[in-house]
């Protein structure tokens, strides 16, 4: 297909072409108004074991471990402080799940498009042909989502979606809450060990000690799988930012044809302007009252609202 001096070509990987779409200046990704979910049933089936164990870990610590504590303040500390993270930590996971990466719309790749875009005659362009859009700089094709991501990084299935462009700090926050309710599980279990070897069990806690010990001893083997896990994918997404490389342009070794803007250009490209509070917080730029009064819409293997 040629037109206007333009030649469009038909390929599969990453080349330059076009930026991603503009975010609002000051504004961190990911704050549009477009709910996205992918409709895939291995993503659905680890979204909910997520959640399931995250309530799973927060049902131990509450019931188990502090409720029956006779030292108040050392229950409500650890009770607010332990049910917060994991608050955050599962908005940042809905956040994630429900954010759309940075899809490319499918079947632009038409002439009245090409048109224009006003390119200067003889410049290359890309079309995926998987899904008939013309490919912008550092996107890449996922065969769950079917559409091309603008900066993908990864298809999560515990997130049922793409980290891209838009959803990588909230994926960064939720690997960041489970590290860290995960270590305070694991603190708090070997205190109630401890504690519990110098007295009697059923003074400890309201079930009875076999029954306490299996959900203990559960939470503690949860706990370490997922501290292991969302520690070392914190660490390699902080790695990522700060050299402004997703993880599938590092193992496709591909070289950098943009700017990159490394270290703290590169987060604050991510979580939006200068370090601040709001970098932490999954529930910056929800805006609920905008997402409700827009109307779904259906197509293929996600809808965005």
């Amino acid at each position: 297909m040629q037109s206007s001096g333009h030649r469009l070509r038909d390929v599969e990987q990453h080349h330059p072409l076009l930026g991603g779409e503009e975010e609002l200046e000051g504004a961190p990704p990911g704050d549009g108004e477009r709910v996205w979910f992918i409709q895939d049933g291995c993503g659905m089936v680890c979204a909910f074991m997520t959640w399931f164990l995250v309530l799973y870990a927060d049902f131990v610590v509450t019931f188990v471990m502090l409720l029956p504590s006779k030292n108040f303040w050392y229950s409500l500390i650890n009770g607010v402080a332990f049910n917060c993270l994991a608050v955050l930590a599962l908005t940042s996971h809905l956040r994630t799940m429900l954010t759309d990466p940075g899809a490319v719309p499918k079947g632009n790749a038409t002439k009245e498009y090409m048109d224009s875009l006003q390119l200067k005659p003889g410049e290359v362009i890309y079309k995926c042909p998987k899904c008939c859009s013309i490919k912008p700089e550092r996107a890449h094709h996922c065969s769950i989502c079917k559409r091309c991501i603008r900066k993908m990084d990864h298809h999560c299935p515990w997130v049922n979606n793409c980290v891209g462009e838009n959803n990588q700090r909230f994926f960064v926050l939720f690997t960041m809450y489970i590290a860290l309710i995960s270590t305070h599980a694991l603190i708090l279990s070997g205190f109630q060990f401890f504690t519990c070897v110098k007295v009697q069990w059923s003074e400890c806690s309201d079930f009875s000690p076999p029954v306490a010990v299996m959900l203990m001893i559960f939470l503690c083997l949860e706990g370490l799988l997922f501290l292991t896990f969302t520690a070392v994918m914190f660490g390699t997404q902080i790695h990522s930012i700060c050299n402004d490389e997703t993880e599938i342009e590092r193992l496709k070794n591909e070289k950098p044809t943009w700017e990159r803007r490394v270290r703290w250009e590169g987060m604050k490209t991510v979580f939006g302007g200068q370090p601040s509070l709001l970098w932490i917080n999954p529930f910056a730029g929800l805006r609920l009252r905008r997402l409700l009064m827009t109307r779904t819409r259906r197509g293929g293997p996600e809808f965005s609202v």
